[in-house]
């Protein structure tokens, strides 16, 4: 919501309101000798969200996961392949520098 205000001097102001009562704008300024200076932060690094739910790291250091179709409609699926389905996986050499680098570790 935007609302524009009249200073006493007569000059257009305008003011948006956040939810959170503060005044929304620009990134933090710092006044120094006169001169109007950008405070610049360095972005944060993070780890890949969805990387850190779906992989493990073990002891040894490797890569493992979860295999996939094992959540439903097993009826139909053998004993032998739901046995299979059921035992981790792990990473195969050629995807291990990408998940790696989602897990931050290289």
């Amino acid at each position: 919501m935007h609302s524009v205000l009249l200073s006493r001097k007569g000059r257009k102001a305008e003011i948006s309101n956040s939810p959170n009562g503060s005044i929304s704008g620009s990134p933090v300024r710092t006044r120094q000798q006169g001169i109007m200076q950008k405070a610049f932060k360095m972005p944060k690094v993070r780890t890949n969200s969805s990387a850190k739910k779906r992989f493990k790291v073990t002891g040894t250091g490797k890569i493992t996961f979860q295999k996939a179709f094992k959540r439903h409609i097993l009826t139909k699926k053998s004993k032998k392949r739901k046995r299979v389905m059921a035992k981790k996986g792990e990473v195969a050499p050629a995807n291990l520098d990408f998940v790696k680098r989602l897990l931050r570790l290289k």
